[in-house]
């Protein structure tokens, strides 16, 4: 079994502030340690479960948060950016199942650091006229692929919109969100045994799949989903709006809102590209 994980900063367990997610915050080393334990929790939950191969991308921010020299020498791991598919890089048809670790509630949620990949720059996003974040978007593509979501961990609120995207999600919250900078905490201890647990459970049951891809026209190896979708993005500021209208196929519906269809695989690559625009246009922290 093939195990693909993508590892966010925001739900992991013990961290509330920018100051634990962001360099240089006072709190950021000690929240990359942090990080790379309930990402080898989820390792250890995988390989319990029969894993033959685990591959981690490093899926927050500078995408380099994870330390090497504390991950369970079992997973690969992919560090670094830019990547064209950003929080799904390395993500094939041929994994067997997708773990999200530390992830976060799309923006407008009341959940810990709530956002949608850009901090207060994203106001919202739709994906066929359905309100989504980072954990719809990430579930969409790698159904493209093929592979499902088996399991998710963050604070209450990501569980929750997982689970409302999939209920065949295996979701584990190492925080109660008391506000967007406040949480209850699992203790860490028992939060590593319930994200280990969590994910052997999720990979020792997997259902047949969210969507199968098609089968190739040769062979029996799945090849992507070619189905049209609809991404709309409405921004915090008009001037990245503009922008991205530089982008082929681009529409704006107004000053600030831009939409165009395509494969769900591409138009995640394509957002991609709309946060490297945004960046470059935008000098603006997250979170504020």
């Amino acid at each position: 079994m093939r195990v693909y994980i993508s590892a966010d900063m925001e739900g992991i367990t013990g961290l509330v502030d920018a100051e634990d997610v962001q360099p240089p915050g006072r709190d950021y080393e000690r929240g990359r340690g942090l990080m790379t334990e309930d990402v080898n929790a989820a390792v250890r939950g995988a390989y319990a479960a029969g894993a033959s191969y685990v591959l981690v991308n490093d899926a927050h921010g500078p995408m380099r948060n994870l330390l090497p020299e504390l991950l369970d020498s079992r997973a690969l791991l992919i560090k670094g950016r830019p990547k064209p598919m950003g929080m799904i890089e390395g993500l094939t048809p041929d994994f067997d199942a997708v773990v999200c670790v530390g992830f976060h509630s799309r923006a407008g949620v009341l959940g810990v650091l709530s956002h949608s990949f850009m901090g207060h720059e994203i106001e919202d996003i739709w994906l066929d006229d359905q309100l989504t974040g980072e954990i719809g978007l990430l579930h969409a593509a790698a159904a493209a692929y093929g592979v499902p979501v088996a399991a998710l961990t963050g604070d209450d609120t990501a569980c929750a919109e997982a689970t409302a995207w999939d209920p065949k999600i295996h979701a584990y919250p190492v925080k109660q969100a008391k506000d967007r900078f406040a949480a209850q905490l699992v203790p860490v201890a028992e939060s590593r045994a319930g994200i280990e647990q969590t994910v052997r459970t999720a990979l020792t049951t997997l259902p047949t799949g969210p969507a199968p891809a098609p089968a190739a026209a040769e062979g029996n190896f799945p090849v992507p989903s070619t189905t049209a979708h609809r991404l709309t993005v409405r921004w915090q500021s008009a001037s990245v709006a503009s922008h991205l209208l530089a982008i082929p196929g681009l529409e704006k519906t107004d000053d600030r809102t831009i939409t165009t269809e395509g494969d769900m695989l591409h138009l995640y690559r394509l957002f991609n590209l709309y946060l490297r625009v945004a960046t470059a246009v935008t000098s603006n922290p997250p979170y504020c």
